[in-house]
């Protein structure tokens, strides 16, 4: 499995048979200025909540590669109004696609879309796939719902907000790592505005001395999973 990073909290995992892209935000973000997405293809695209930083590219990408959009059910209707077709509304509770499973589980923030009208619940995802089990945790700060997912999975990933304000930071997904049983960590959600700036250095070795692994890809690139 291939993951790709494109700033902010958008990424995409690439399985044995889908594309899945994960909170479109790339043309707003100046450090995402060198990513063409005209060259991105999906064949799915999930969204954690409705803030204009995970989906301001949606609507434009869900139309030119014709994915399936997974959202709570008020993200997936205001999509459906800008002219997005296919669509996947889901809560809170597991689906199981051809490719995998996708559970959509709780994440501790708020949710409204670009319009100002309601975004519904903010959520993170965990995904059953190619063998692999990885949770998305979206926008959320630290929380117990966290150790639940620990008895229901064996993570392999987890992609943590690490940029803090909005969201945990570095040490609380150092704590969150405890609470999921997961040793492995992808920071998202730093470094794009002022207010979640972070010293990349320290967060890395703060992980390295509780024996943890953060990988922090450049945007643009991609690696193995």
């Amino acid at each position: 499995m291939k993951y790709t990073y494109y700033g902010q909290s958008c990424f995409l995992l690439e399985t044995s048979t889908k594309k899945l892209l994960f909170d479109p935000f790339i043309t707003p973000n100046p450090l995402a200025k060198n990513i063409d997405i005209k060259a991105i293809e999906a064949d799915y695209i999930l969204v954690s909540h409705g803030h204009g930083d995970h989906v301001a590219d949606l609507v434009e990408l869900a139309k030119q590669t014709g994915a399936t959009v997974i959202a709570m059910p008020e993200v997936a209707e205001w999509a459906q109004k800008q002219g997005v077709e296919n669509l996947h509304p889901m809560n809170f509770g597991k689906v199981t696609f051809d490719w995998g499973t996708v559970r959509m589980v709780v994440a501790t923030h708020s949710s409204g879309l670009p319009d100002g009208s309601y975004g519904g619940n903010p959520a993170g995802f965990v995904l059953e796939v190619d063998g692999k089990q990885i949770y998305f945790a979206g926008d959320t700060g630290l929380t117990i719902e966290m150790k639940v997912l620990a008895d229901i999975y064996n993570l392999d990933y987890a992609i943590l907000p690490i940029g803090g304000n909005y969201t945990m930071d570095a040490d609380d997904a150092l704590i969150a790592t405890k609470y999921l049983e997961c040793n492995n960590v992808i920071g998202v959600h730093y470094n794009t505005f002022p207010a979640i700036e972070i010293d990349t250095e320290i967060a890395l070795d703060k992980f390295k001395r509780e024996n943890k692994f953060l990988l922090l890809p450049q945007i643009g690139e991609t690696i193995n999973l």
